[in-house]
């Protein structure tokens, strides 16, 4: 499996158990969806390796208690710290309206209402309090917060995000 056919579910941050259980930070709003999956991909040596799962659970409302199968000791674990969890992008639920995946926006266009065009999704900059469009304009980088209520339409057979941004916001950055 490539990793363009996955997407990041979370990161394994600490051991649980002596017995190998390691506790998972989701990257997800609804961490109950993913209680009980049966197999995952671990990052491993920049590859993805699929593991199974002989039990998951939630553990304090964002963090999943996972036991692979055959990782039976703390220091089996402990080759697995930090390491990235993949599920392939096909058991991602469809979301409609203006709801969407970040990695599904990527290279949509972003239009202002009263701008215009502004450019290209290049990424998503989720790393602040308020997640950004990393957005190209002819080789300049544009912020633009993606805030519910300057998100008046995402249109999916466009490739096209109509966003309503307070005045005088893009042209900060040109």
């Amino acid at each position: 499996m490539k990793k363009e056919e996955c997407f990041y579910l979370g990161r394994i941050v600490s051991k649980f158990s002596f017995k190998g259980e390691v506790l998972v930070k989701l990257d997800t709003d609804d961490p109950e969806s993913y209680v009980g999956m049966e197999s995952v991909f671990v990052e491993y040596n920049k590859n993805l390796i699929p593991f199974f799962l002989e039990r998951c659970v939630l553990h304090k409302s964002d963090l999943l208690r996972i036991k692979f199968e055959d990782v039976d000791s703390e220091e089996d674990a402990d080759s697995l710290m930090k390491a990235g969890l993949y599920l392939p992008l096909s058991l991602l639920p469809p979301l409609e309206g203006n709801k969407f995946y970040f990695h599904e926006v990527i290279g949509f266009t972003i239009v202002d209402t009263s701008f215009g065009e502004v450019g290209v999704v290049k990424g998503i900059n989720d790393s602040t309090a308020q997640s950004l469009f990393e957005v190209d304009r002819d080789g300049v980088e544009i912020f633009i917060p993606m805030n519910d209520e300057f998100i008046v339409k995402v249109d999916r057979n466009k490739k096209q995000i109509l966003v309503q941004v307070p005045d005088g916001l893009i042209d900060l950055y040109l």
